[in-house]
């Protein structure tokens, strides 16, 4: 029979970077965590996704300039299949005159190339939790501007959007450790020790 617990394992909710971090400057994210386990009145939630607001990304787009998409399929070194959805926009070159930033298809060719090598390296060298960590300060974005600028000169480098494949065996050990718990096994030595030390102190 089915209880209140499992109706919640496994939903997914939507919820802005700001409010977790408590930090205005990240509103234009959206991450989306899935619930793996309830404990009482508390739900343990994992990483299922990340995502844009639509407003953000019409924000970026602008006139004058070339659009650079890419997307990866990697996986994580934890057995997680990510896909990565990554933007880039080119922009003036030091002491240019001319109003316009189109680069030529070679060019943006050669870009999706290096966009495509870094995204592998960066995300399928850690594990998931590492790779939420990059994705935060941007640290991909910022691999990408320098790696591109010989080819040309990139601006608002963003993984926009990361999509959930594939996730290995719910391991409980796993995710208590994520959260910061301890496992049931040490917080049973505890006890045992505390209840130790009162038995003798009333002797």
């Amino acid at each position: 029979m089915k209880n209140a617990n499992d109706a919640l394992k496994g939903r997914v909710f939507e919820v802005s970077l700001a409010d977790l971090q408590k930090d205005e400057d990240h509103a234009f994210r959206k991450v989306k965590l899935r619930v793996d386990e309830v404990q009482g009145n508390n739900c343990l939630t994992n990483f299922h996704g990340l995502d844009f607001t639509s407003d953000k990304l019409r924000s970026l787009v602008r006139k004058w300039q070339s659009l650079i998409e890419a997307n990866v399929t990697v996986k994580t070194t934890d057995d997680y299949l990510l896909r990565l959805f990554a933007i880039a926009f080119t922009k003036k070159r030091p002491n240019q005159i001319k109003k316009t930033t189109y680069a030529q298809s070679s060019q943006i060719r050669a870009i999706r190339k290096k966009m495509v090598e870094i995204i592998q390296r960066e995300a399928a060298s850690c594990n998931l939790s590492q790779l939420t960590t990059k994705l935060i300060p941007e640290v991909i974005g910022r691999e990408i501007e320098k790696a591109t600028g010989g080819i040309y000169p990139l601006q608002n480098v963003h993984i926009r959007k990361v999509k959930l494949l594939k996730q290995p065996k719910f391991d409980l050990g796993a995710l208590l450790n994520l959260h910061g718990e301890s496992s049931t096994d040490e917080s049973g030595q505890k006890v045992e020790r505390e209840f130790k030390e009162t038995v003798l102190e009333t002797v």
